[in-house]
């Protein structure tokens, strides 16, 4: 399990998300450029380590949510926090458009994803890679045998 504190620098890491301090030493995450109603990404950061992610509006997901929405992340790994992290902001965002899909020579393909300024690579629900610009997305996609189809 993760600690209280290795949380803070996995969530801390999102720049979209706005910390908020609230009651016995537990933490908020808000994305103030949601498009939806809801705006609490991470909610009740707790020092224990528990502590929750909203997953409500994440499409086609394996998440155990609660009647808000909400999934715990106390037992999450460091990629598993990432990734609902990302998912979530994703689903809160005005806009989610598919640009590309990639084939390999074995028939596998990969989604090629421009969300809130970051290309993301998904391997059907599940994020393979985030880069920064389009070229850094197209050419690791190259290098790992894909083509654009």
């Amino acid at each position: 399990m993760l600690t209280f504190e290795e949380k803070l620098t996995i969530i801390e890491s999102f720049p979209e998300l706005t910390r908020n301090d609230i009651s016995l030493g537990r933490v908020n995450f808000h994305f103030e450029e949601s498009v939806k109603d809801k705006k609490v990404v991470v909610y009740r950061l707790h020092p224990n380590g528990n502590g929750f992610v909203y997953a409500g509006e994440i499409e086609n997901s394996d998440y155990v949510t609660d009647s808000k929405g909400m999934v715990n992340i106390r037992d999450f790994t460091e990629k598993e926090l990432r990734d609902v992290i990302q998912q979530s902001i994703a689903s809160l965002s005005e806009s989610e458009t598919v640009t590309e899909t990639w084939i390999n020579n074995e028939g596998q393909t990969l989604k090629l994803i421009e969300t809130s300024g970051v290309w993301n690579i998904y391997a059907g629900d599940d994020l393979d890679a985030t880069h920064a610009t389009y070229h850094a997305a197209a050419d690791y996609l190259y290098q790992e045998g894909f083509r654009l189809l």
